[in-house]
């Protein structure tokens, strides 16, 4: 496989984001002793018109980690907590307690960095 090929491969299905943490993690222990860790990250962008005027967007994303990863999120982890992420896209559906069928798109985090200053 040349190089090219081999970046496409890695990049399908990558995503890289910078954000903060929107509440703590909800964490849980699964059945057979796994771990699953659940949380968000809100994304800012902010451009300017063509009249000057600047506008804010936030992205809200849910995300999802597993095993080890989620083990440091709980640890380390807290509501505005700036951290970096990458992951792939996740898409799936369930019922929800009125037999309604609902769609959530998350994000499988791979790996997560903590950025920002350090507390004491």
């Amino acid at each position: 496989m040349n190089y090219r090929n081999q970046i496409m491969k890695n990049l399908k299905n990558s995503v890289q984001i910078i954000g903060n943490v929107g509440g703590n993690p909800e964490v849980k222990q699964l059945d057979g002793g796994k771990m699953m860790a659940r949380f968000s990250v809100a994304t800012n962008e902010s451009y300017r018109t063509a009249a000057g005027d600047v506008v804010k967007n936030t992205t809200w994303h849910n995300l999802v980690a597993w095993g080890s990863t989620a083990k440091y999120i709980s640890e380390y982890l807290t509501k505005g907590k700036e951290v970096a992420v990458e992951g792939k896209l996740s898409n799936r559906s369930y019922e929800d307690k009125n037999g309604e069928k609902r769609f959530v798109t998350e994000i499988v985090v791979n790996e997560v960095l903590l950025l920002g200053r350090r507390e004491n």
